[in-house]
């Protein structure tokens, strides 16, 4: 009985509770391979990604972000209200004529 105390003392000592409740909590209790997001490594390939549009960076001036915030503000007040910024330039593309853009563009 004593050597049982000694060997449950020693693994207190080894074991660290919090260290324990970790392991357990991330991986026993923790949600099946189907439920957890997809986790990808290097080289592997990237699911399949939608193909009808593309995030893209681009840079604009602060004053023209400023004018166009205030455009869709004004469209949302209109009632528009899934205006944003990526539909006004998508609709400004659409209604370009480049007989009209200025040379020094």
């Amino acid at each position: 009985m004593s050597d049982r105390n000694e060997l449950r003392q020693a693994a207190r000592k080894v074991l660290d509770a919090d260290e324990v409740e970790g392991v357990l909590s991330s991986s026993f209790y923790a949600p099946s391979a189907e439920e957890r997001p997809k986790v990808l490594y290097a080289g592997e390939p990237a699911p399949d990604k939608p193909t009808h549009y593309k995030v893209i960076c681009i840079s604009m001036y602060t004053e023209d972000l400023k004018r166009l915030d205030t455009m869709v503000d004004s469209l949302k007040a209109r009632g528009l209200t899934k205006a944003n910024r990526s539909a006004l330039i998508r609709y400004a593309l659409g209604s370009i004529d480049l007989d009209n853009v200025p040379k020094g563009l």
